[in-house]
């Protein structure tokens, strides 16, 4: 049994970093300048944030300017021109490298050699600052372009010529010109731009989280959440991809990256998945979902969940509390579509010898778990996600070190903080490209206009004004990460929902999920395309497959907008409701998209389950209609639905008793 569990359980999830292929080389240290340079750079990086975290926080300006910097350096180091990779052999271009690096730590002597000074001459800059800061812009831009794409580059130029040139624009565009001065003033010299609250929040908490993460998964923890999905579920229908479920639910909870976890977990459930008989591009479709759920999976989440929190001016704890159930939920829906899709094609099952023994697993990596609760209670009871975060990264260094199997060594540990900072390089330069957006935004006024826009075109239509911030959404979130997406939409189209009634925590949910169902949604998928990597599948076949299985991730959004319940918000009654009618109302629809209950399902009920689905999910039948005179209350909405539900049910199922019959025997 022991060589059996091998063959199945995962024993590593960790990549090489830069720190140990140093270490491999026989010419030494020294004889790699470049690479050393990243890896003291990274590890830098990390322990500064720990300092600070620690001793508190430094001067606003000071403190993001110099994460700005840090990053910045390492991005131009880590994207080279003119090489495919980072460690390649070096051209002419490297020396374009090098300067680049050169400016940003020059800017940055500038800002900080007399910061007292430079914070006073905001509103009255020298040409100095005036220098200092066109360079700085260009240097984030080109960064961008480097880390995020040029899709990012494009938007932030956009708004910034629309800024200084608002005078040659049309419709909404139009306005008065900016000044450079102007611009430079509020983008580089204030809090207004660069330095907003999307780096503000990378800085101060969402790095200490990507850091908890990479730790976390250098001490075993990734093996863990694996193997135990394995144990818990591997031998049951379809045991391999309710694997995949669950082990990318808690890693990508930690990590908050659909591409990474895809890769991470992905290269060990996939080809699981395809052994037992899942279609290749399913088996694709089925991690791209999962790993994309981490973003809206507590306590961690992904980074625009602590942005949310700072615009909404509400505790993170709130937001991750609101993101709960519909998280819960979407993985619920993922998990039930994979099931019917074994039983639909009679897929075979793993035996459980071949699985990891859920006691050993827990025996040996259980106590890590113990690390996620730090955050957990330390946010429960009052305190910063920074300084829970802080705490969480110390808790799993003294855990880790409690269990032989776990136990980190100081190149370990060094090289978790090397990659934690690593990581974060390209979120953080796509928060301070989002803040030359807000910031632009804001003296141009163009917020403004956008908001009044988005409620004419609706003509005072909720619906009209949701489906315009979708098509919004699924179209930057092509070309922009998810926390870039919810940035632009805050600043230009959540103020419009919240002045038409939607309430400002399921408003700014409602862009934060469109903005990432972009990674499960052609034409462009990453992580989808991903996972078809490793299944060896076709990517737009696993995109659209990826499209049907995360369905819930397009549905719940709209259900927390009309029935606020589901993100805690309203009486508890309404709460209860809202919840239970999630999950029935995911149900019945997963029902209509797999088209299999007990046996498979015609489309006459495939289209009453989906109108049940419905009834489940409205705050009561007066909204589903128009306002009819029907005029249903909520639990007695629920009550027909559940009524509907439970009668289709036990008429399929006494149908096809005797398949039922047939496969529990089998």
């Amino acid at each position: 049994m022991a060589a059996q569990t091998k063959k199945i359980g995962i024993q590593n999830v960790i990549k090489e970093s830069v720190l140990e292929w140093l270490l491999r080389q026989k010419k030494g240290l020294f004889s790699y300048p470049l690479e050393l340079a990243v890896c003291l750079l990274s590890i830098s990086l990390s322990v500064y944030h720990m300092y600070v975290a620690y001793a508190g926080s430094l001067e606003a300006h000071a403190f993001r300017s110099t994460h700005l910097a840090f990053v910045l350096v390492l991005c131009f180091l880590l994207r080279p021109l003119g090489r495919p990779t980072w460690n390649g052999p070096k051209n002419a271009w490297f020396g374009v490298d090098l300067l680049l690096v050169g400016l940003v730590i020059a800017v940055q002597v500038y800002t900080l050699w007399d910061l007292d000074a430079f914070i006073l001459r905001q509103g009255d800059l020298t040409d100095w600052d005036v220098y200092a800061g066109t360079v700085m812009i260009f240097l984030l831009l080109e960064a961008t372009r480097r880390a995020v794409g040029w899709a990012m580059v494009c938007i932030a130029g956009f708004f910034l010529l629309q800024t200084a040139l608002s005078d040659h624009f049309f419709w909404i565009f139009y306005g008065p010109p900016s000044s450079w001065f102007t611009m430079i003033d509020y983008l580089f010299m204030r809090e207004n731009g660069i330095y907003s609250i999307p780096l503000m929040v990378m800085a101060t908490y969402i790095f200490l989280f990507i850091l908890f993460g990479a730790i976390l998964v250098r001490s075993g923890a990734g093996r863990f959440f694996i193997n135990v999905a394995l144990a818990l579920t591997g031998s049951r229908v379809g045991g391999p991809a309710k694997a995949a479920v669950v082990s990318s639910c808690l890693m990508a909870s930690v990590s908050g990256s659909a591409v990474a976890n895809v890769v991470t977990t992905g290269s060990f459930t996939i080809p699981l998945m395809k052994r037992i008989g899942y279609r290749p591009y399913f088996a694709g479709a089925v991690e791209a979902c999962s790993s994309s759920g981490g973003q809206i999976m507590p306590p961690v989440m992904g980074a625009a969940a602590f942005v949310i929190a700072e615009f909404l001016n509400r505790p993170y704890l709130e937001v991750a509390l609101a993101s709960l159930f519909p998280a819960v939920i979407y993985f619920f829906s993922i998990f039930v579509m994979v099931h019917f899709e074994a039983r639909k094609r009679g897929l075979s099952t793993i035996s459980a010898a071949e699985l990891p023994s859920l006691k050993e697993e827990l025996k040996q990596g259980g106590h890590l778990f113990l690390s996620i609760l730090v955050i957990v209670v330390l946010m429960v009871a009052g305190y910063t996600p920074m300084f829970a975060a802080f705490w969480a990264i110390i808790s799993i260094l003294v855990l880790s070190a409690l269990r032989k199997e776990t136990r980190m060594t100081p190149g370990d540990i060094l090289s978790a903080l090397e990659e934690g900072a690593r990581m974060a390089v390209s979120v953080s330069v796509a928060c301070a490209a989002a803040g030359v957006i807000i910031g632009c935004v804001f003296v141009s006024g163009l917020g403004l206009k956008f908001t009044t826009v988005i409620v004419s075109l609706a003509g005072g239509n909720l619906w009209i004004a949701l489906i315009l911030t979708m098509f919004a959404s699924l179209i930057l979130g092509m070309g922009l990460t998810t926390t870039a997406v919810y940035i632009t939409l805050a600043a230009l189209v959540i103020p419009a929902l919240i002045k038409m009634g939607v309430v400002p925590m399921a408003a700014h949910l409602f862009a934060f999920y469109f903005g990432l169902v972009s990674a499960i949604t052609p034409p462009v998928a990453l992580a989808s395309f991903a996972a078809a990597g490793i299944a060896n599948s076709n990517p737009m076949q696993t995109g659209w497959t990826s499209m049907r299985l995360g369905i819930a991730k397009f549905v719940l959004p709209f259900v927390f907008v009309f029935a606020p319940g589901l993100v805690f918000v309203g009486s508890w009654d309404q709460i209860i409701l809202a919840i239970i009618g999630g999950f029935a109302g995911i149900y019945s629809l997963t029902i209509t998209t797999e088209g299999w209950l007990v046996a498979r399902v015609g489309w006459p009920l495939r289209i009453l389950m989906a109108l049940t689905g419905v009834m489940f999910f409205v705050p009561g039948l007066d909204l589903a209609l128009g306002g009819s005179l029907l005029n249903l209350p909520q639990w007695l909405t629920q009550a027909i639905a559940w009524v509907v539900l439970g009668v289709v049910y036990f008429m399929h199922r006494n149908k096809y008793r005797d398949l039922l019959i047939k496969e529990a025997a089998a």
